[in-house]
């Protein structure tokens, strides 16, 4: 490293936020950027560790002790090319990736780790401002022909790299614009779509096609993509989501989460109006149901819509605000995580169960819960409910914010006679394939749903193997 004692000379130094009064008012990008040389100087802090366990905690294999050094010594160029080369999307998970790498470097023994993940975005947004980043399209055209269907990072991930190896590579996606949740799911104040647009057009620059607005298995039959492409990708991401089944239920005024975020999504993008958007927070009391990363992207955006109050609430208990001794350090802390649209205003409930959901006629008024605890019997957490707990949160709008179970089926993978595991994910072999030759997949269909990162190392993996599938069939 170009400074081996940086970690002892530099405090670590986040980028920050903007102010809490400005952002709630608009859809913009919460996270701010430090200046260059405050940046060098976060990387400084990189230390020869001997073992870089923030290698291991990633899971596109991101060289990061190198393009560290590389930043400190002021070769942004250098930085970004060894960055690229693991991650297709830096920018994108420079934004939006838990940063597992800073969970696991080891600094964080003293929870003072390198700002990795700032870092990352930072050298790819210098690289795009001055120039670096261009159109590189193949030297060289295979003439095998690629579909990759579904255009989340995992589907973009795996088409990027079967393009560059040279082959013709079609894009398709059954929404109006290109890049799956990335796109409609998460929302613009934590990834702007005009990163995603730039990524896009340097793609197709360099030779791919996209085809938005074509849902393969109901507007083109899966037959014909199997005839007219030598191999397939299927990247349709885990879409199903987990309902809760509960009485009253069916009282309007309750809704997905998905359905939620991406009305508002579209609404930003011009695609549609907001009277257009089916529901809105504008002066309600939002109930939203589910306390992970969906649930809050769900808080953050009632607030921008001017919501009277929002409460948030989750099962599982609290965590803990430090690693407990089950959970050491390198690996991700299982601790209390408090994000920037909880800083902005929402009551958070821990340990609680929806009983059943109450209303007036249709319409909902609210939901009846009670505490629950948890408790480990022979190795597994057994749940009960707390003797006189129940009462009623009042609520016109509940947001179901519980997960995903499985792919979205209904006219590909079953027409197709692709296989499903137990899960009614789409099952593969350890090289991405399926049971049917040619046709692989990639991302959240195969795991269940998961990181972006995770999602776009998945889609790395498949297209190395379709492309050693189609040079094998040469």
């Amino acid at each position: 490293m170009g400074d081996i004692t940086g970690f002892l000379k530099i405090k670590r130094k986040e980028a920050g936020n903007r102010p809490l009064h400005e952002r709630i008012c608009d859809f913009s990008e919460v996270e701010q950027t430090l200046n260059s040389e405050d940046r060098m100087l976060q990387a400084s802090r990189c230390m020869d560790c001997g073992i870089p366990f923030c290698h291991w905690g990633c899971p596109v294999d991101n060289l990061i002790p190198e393009w560290n050094d590389l930043l400190y010594r002021g070769d942004w160029r250098g930085a970004y090319e060894r960055l690229h080369a693991t991650n297709n999307f830096p920018e994108f998970t420079g934004r939006i990736c838990p940063a597992g790498c800073e969970h696991a470097c080891v600094l964080n023994i003293n929870q003072e780790p390198v700002t990795i993940r700032e870092n990352e975005v930072a050298i790819t947004e210098k690289a795009f401002a001055e120039g670096y980043i261009k159109p590189v399209p193949p030297k060289k055209r295979t003439g095998r022909k690629v579909a990759v269907i579904g255009s989340g990072p995992a589907g973009l991930a795996a088409a990027d790299l079967l393009n560059r190896a040279g082959h013709l590579v079609t894009l398709f996606e059954k929404d109006e614009k290109a890049g799956g949740l990335l796109r409609f799911g998460i929302p613009d104040f934590k990834l702007s779509k005009t990163v995603i647009d730039r990524r896009l057009d340097l793609m197709i620059r360099e030779g791919l096609e996209v085809r938005t607005g074509v849902t393969i298995g109901k507007d083109i039959p899966f037959g014909e993509i199997v005839v007219q492409y030598d191999a397939i990708c299927l990247a349709i991401g885990s879409g199903y989501p987990r309902d809760l089944n509960v009485t009253g239920r069916e009282f309007k005024g309750i809704c997905f989460a998905m359905d939620f975020l991406s009305a508002q999504n579209r609404v930003n993008a011009g695609l549609i109006t907001e009277t257009d958007r089916e529901k809105s927070a504008e002066g309600k009391r939002v109930l939203v149901i589910g306390g992970g990363d969906t649930g809050s992207d769900c808080v953050g955006t009632s607030i921008r819509q001017r919501a009277a109050s929002v409460t948030q609430i989750e099962i599982l208990p609290k965590p803990p605000v430090e690693r407990t001794s089950d959970n050491p350090w390198p690996y991700f802390g299982k601790i209390l995580k408090t994000s920037t649209s909880h800083e902005e205003g929402c009551e958070r409930l821990w340990g609680v169960s929806t009983i059943r959901f109450v209303g007036d006629g249709s319409i909902t008024r609210g939901a009846e819960i009670e505490d629950v605890k948890w408790e480990s019997v022979n190795g597994r957490y057994l749940m009960s409910a707390v003797p006189g707990t129940r009462r009623v949160i009042e609520a016109d709008l509940i947001l179901l914010a519980l997960g995903f179970l499985h792919p979205v089926t209904d006219g590909l993978t079953y027409g197709s006679g692709v296989g499903l595991d137990n899960r009614q994910n789409i099952k593969v072999n350890d090289n991405q394939a399926t049971n049917i030759p040619g046709i692989f997949a990639a991302g959240d269909a195969v795991s269940g749903a998961s990181l972006v990162v995770n999602a776009i190392a998945s889609g790395r993996k498949s297209a190395i193997e379709i492309d050693k599938f189609l040079r094998k069939n040469d």
